[in-house]
């Protein structure tokens, strides 16, 4: 099982989040006790301009906790863009980034399914991908 990692679930453990912060690091914990957890490189920009004096250390963190780095292919980036294609004609309002485009085309052509805590709009545009949630999976 190969699960790609957003954003959103990275920065709410590193920060932490009082409301996410556990129960993402939770989930995430059980991603990767049932397989790779990736993240591909958007992901890691992401995170590393938030981190920028400490890029390295960063780095070492997010090895240590197990998150490895996947490249996006030419068919995820074509994935993403067909997305953003299709946000865009329904008339989203909020030009959303391309980056969550990037990062679910990613995860719906190279990985078995997403970690985000933004489940609706992965759901909306990515059919097919299965997302989950921080609290999607009971913990003991």
């Amino acid at each position: 099982m190969i699960t790609a990692v957003d954003t959103n679930i990275l920065i709410d453990i590193l920060e932490p989040d009082p409301v996410y912060g556990l129960v993402s690091k939770e989930t995430l914990t059980r991603c990767l006790h049932e397989g790779t957890v990736v993240a591909c490189e958007v992901v890691w920009a992401e995170v590393g301009v938030a981190y920028a004096d400490k890029q390295e250390i960063l780095k070492s963190i997010l090895e240590a906790i197990g998150i490895q780095f996947s490249s996006m292919s030419l068919q995820a980036s074509l994935a993403a863009a067909d997305c953003w294609a299709e946000y865009l004609k329904k008339g989203g309002k909020k030009k959303r980034i391309a980056a969550d485009f990037l990062i679910g085309g990613h995860a719906l052509t190279q990985c078995d399914r997403l970690l985000s805590r933004d489940k609706g709009f992965y759901r909306g545009y990515f059919h097919g991908l299965e997302v989950i949630s921080p609290g999607d999976f009971k913990t003991s």
